[in-house]
This record gives structure tokens, sequence and C-alpha cells, in this order.
């Protein structure tokens, strides 16, 4: 008999979680005004709002803790961090960051300006924001497969080459300060990005003269699935694909908190000396001297170990397979899910799991509010409340996909808590996916609203 798969670590150290009733989530829900990120984590049972910073550092990763160099200046454990991010990306310029909504403030703050247009797959929401804060224009050219759960296609991160050609020719390049690949998809449900495409944009990026950026926060996942799903990468190392994903670039922005493991913290890197000098004194400004960046030197240790570990393919295939688990489960429930599964969240389609909401009550957030209700469990609506409004005419946007992501925090919840999340979606969707009610905005930010919304049940 063959073996079942089994996680290739053990665990160490344990925090207990508390359980709640129905009507205890019910009322807590209610003063939280609808918004799952008002909830005190207390309050939640099994919490999939975000794989950012929340997953668990392994041993080694503990022990960098210990060694860090606090020093303002010059640390050891920032030449730590340097070496081993240009040990995987030869980018010859690193510039620590907080977070990576933080890079991407630093970075923008050097090349986007008022009337610019930045074409990329399905930019998320802090990149969006960041882009429109300085009036310019986030414009998608994913591919349209993206956009239909129930096509299969190994690479729905792709970029649309047809789309990309023409924003170049709609706009001089003096209009375009760069193109941003995000590898994974987030927006697209965690979709990632074939090598094959990454060379063809940056083919088509060198011809018109514009500069080709990754937004690297899952790039490691990325690489995973270059491994798995495209013909010639089958015998190539984690490490060799990703060196080999990002010399088709002249950068990159990171939020660490994902495929860097870490609890906080985000880069820069850069082949591009003159646009690393620009970036630097927005550093200064933002983030701190450029041998922190706002990062402790416990935590740039950590961090250059964590990035090591989350390219070694064991630690990808637990991760994958987890997310796999969940996504498959849920078919098997007949539950509508971005297919194929993404590298770190299964995403429900809520406009096929509540088709009888209104659009404009929102559906994936009622999806995501009745989970919590049924079982303890926190997702997030990646759909309209997050497409935002139209900056210029206050519009609501609604996306083409509606919906819930479940991210899986790394090497913290086991596949009996994926049994879990699996059961509760199918009691939801057998027995009360059409009394389910919509919401209401009661108050919003005016930008990035999703945050901190006030919602009013219909």
């Amino acid at each position: 008999m063959k073996l079942p798969y089994a996680e290739p670590y053990k665990i160490k150290m344990v925090e207990p979680v508390k359980m709640s009733t129905r009507e205890e989530r019910e009322r807590w829900i209610k003063e939280a005004d609808y918004n799952l990120f008002n909830l005190s984590s207390d309050k939640v049972f099994i919490d999939l709002l975000t794989d950012s910073g929340t997953g668990a550092m392994s041993d080694r990763q503990w022990a960098e803790v210990m060694l860090g160099d606090e020093s303002y200046a010059g640390s050891r454990s920032f030449e730590k961090l340097k070496n081993n991010v240009f040990e995987l990306t030869g980018f010859d310029y690193f510039i620590p960051t907080h977070q990576g909504r933080a890079a991407e403030n630093v970075l923008f703050s050097h090349l986007v300006k008022e009337g610019h247009i930045v074409p990329g797959n399905s930019h998320f929401d802090t990149t969006k924001g960041h882009i429109e804060f300085r009036k310019a224009t986030a414009l998608d050219c994913t591919i349209d497969e993206a956009f239909d759960t129930s096509i299969y296609h190994p690479f729905k991160g792709n970029v649309d080459l047809d789309k990309l050609r023409n924003a170049f020719e709609e706009h001089t390049p003096e209009k375009i300060p760069f193109v941003i690949l995000t590898v994974t998809c987030n927006s697209a449900g965690g979709q990632p990005v074939s090598m094959e495409n990454i060379r063809l944009v940056s083919e088509m990026c060198n011809r018109y003269g514009v500069p080709l950026y990754f937004d690297a926060a899952r790039f490691a996942e990325n690489a995973y699935f270059i491994k798995e799903r495209e013909a010639g990468f089958e015998d190539k190392t984690i490490k060799e694909i990703v060196k080999q994903m990002f010399s088709y670039g002249d950068g990159m922005t990171m939020s660490a908190k994902k495929d860097g493991i870490v609890n906080m913290g985000g880069f820069i890197a850069l082949n591009n000396e003159e646009v690393y000098t620009g970036c630097i004194t927005f550093n200064i400004m933002y983030e701190g001297y450029i041998t922190y960046g706002g990062m402790s030197g416990r935590d740039m240790g950590a961090l250059a170990v964590g990035l090591m570990e989350a390219t070694e393919y064991e630690y990808l295939k637990s991760r994958v397979h987890q997310i796999e688990y969940l996504g498959n489960r849920l078919v098997d429930f007949g539950i509508p899910v971005q297919q194929p599964f993404g590298g770190h969240a299964v995403y429900l389609d809520a406009h096929k799991f509540v088709p009888g909401i209104p659009v404009e009550e929102y559906r994936a957030q009622s999806v995501a509010i009745e989970l919590y209700l049924e079982a303890g469990i926190r997702g997030v609506e990646i759909g309209t409340i997050l497409a935002d409004r139209d900056p210029e005419t206050r519009n609501n946007r609604y996306p083409k996909l509606e919906l819930v992501r479940l991210a899986i925090p790394r090497r913290t919840y086991t596949i009996s808590h994926m049994e879990y999340i699996a059961v509760a979606l199918k009691n939801i969707f057998d027995t009360r996916g059409e009394a389910i009610s919509g919401y209401n905005i009661e108050w919003e930010a005016p930008i990035m609203r999703h945050f901190t919304v006030k919602l009013k049940k219909k």
C-alpha cells in the first residue's frame, strides 16, 4: 500500500484556541459592523483572513531571533538578509522595509506620477491603492480565462500579451513607468504565472523600453507551480526556477510576511542603481535607515532563513498539499471554487454560491459572514468591497470575480482543520445558501475601504 502524504515537520509548540457559540458570534459580528477585520482574534476559531504574517516560524528562524544584530546602521543581520536575497534573485541593490505595502510606497513614490498607466495582472488592493492615490491608473491585463472559475488553465495569472501590447500602443513609454507582474496573482485566486509568459512579457517590455517589476510576495509558490505544471522545469530546483524568473525583471517588491515565512518584513530589490538612489531617500523618510528600513535585526535574521526555507521543494509540496486537500473536499461537496487551486488559498465563487443576492449587496461578504456565524471561521472578501469605487465617478466597481478567500497560514493548521472548514461550508451550501442575506454600506473610507468599512444587514 502506498504511504499517505505526511507533513515534513513536527509541532514543537501549540497555542490554545477557544470555540464559541453561534449566539456569541451573532452578537460579535454585529458589534463589528459586519466587518470581519474588526473582530478580535479571540473571537475567531480558525483564522483564514490572510496568510500574511500569520504562519509559524521554524526553530532555525527563532534561533536567528536570538542572534539579531540591532545596530542602527550596518548590522550583521542586514548583511545576512541582503546576501540571501542576492543569492535567490540576482538583484544587486537591496532596500529593507517594514512590509510589502511599505515597499510599494517607497518604489512608487519615486516612479509613479499623476496620469501614469501601470499595466499588470490583477493588481492587489495595496498595489492599486498606491497607484490610484498618486492619481495614476492600474490597468488589468490578465488573461480572460482567469475570470471563469470553472475553466482549467494551469497559469491563470498570466498576462494577456495582446492587452499589454494595446496598452503600449495606446500610451507613450513616458506614460508607463513600469509593468508590474504579481506572482502568484492573488486577486485572480492565487494563480501562478508561467515562465514562458514571464519571458514574453519581459521581451515586450524591453521592446517598448518599459521596465518590468515583480510583486513577489508569493514567488516561491509560483516557482513550485512552474516546476509542477510547465514542461521543461520538472528537474530544476525551486531556487533555480526562482533565479530564472527574476532574471527577466528589473526589480521587485516583496511582502516578506508571505513567502518569507515571517510575521513582519518586506523589501525592494533592484538592478538599476539610479532607481535605487531615488528610492533610498523615500525609504529614509518613510521607513528608517537604509540598513534596517523599519525592521529589527532579529526580524531580518529570521527572514534571511525563511526565504531559504520557503524555496525548499518539500516545504512547498506540504503547503500546496494542504490547499489542495481543502479544495478537493469542497469540489466533492459541489461547492463552486476557483480552479485550479492556488498556492496559498482556496477561493469560493460567490456569484455561484449565492446567485440570489444582488451584486450591489456584496455577495462575497455575505458568504464570508455566514461562514463565521456557522463555524467561527474568518475568511475575507475579494470582490466588490475590495474593488473599491472608481476614483472619478465614485461608483462601485463590480469585478468579474466575486470571491471569498480562505487563506491558509503557513505551518499553522492541520488536515483536521481543513476538514472542519469543508464541512462548515457544506452545511451552509446545502441548508442555508439561498437564505443568506445581503448587506448595505453605512460608512466607508475614501480608499481601500474594505479594511474599515461598516455594514448593515439588509
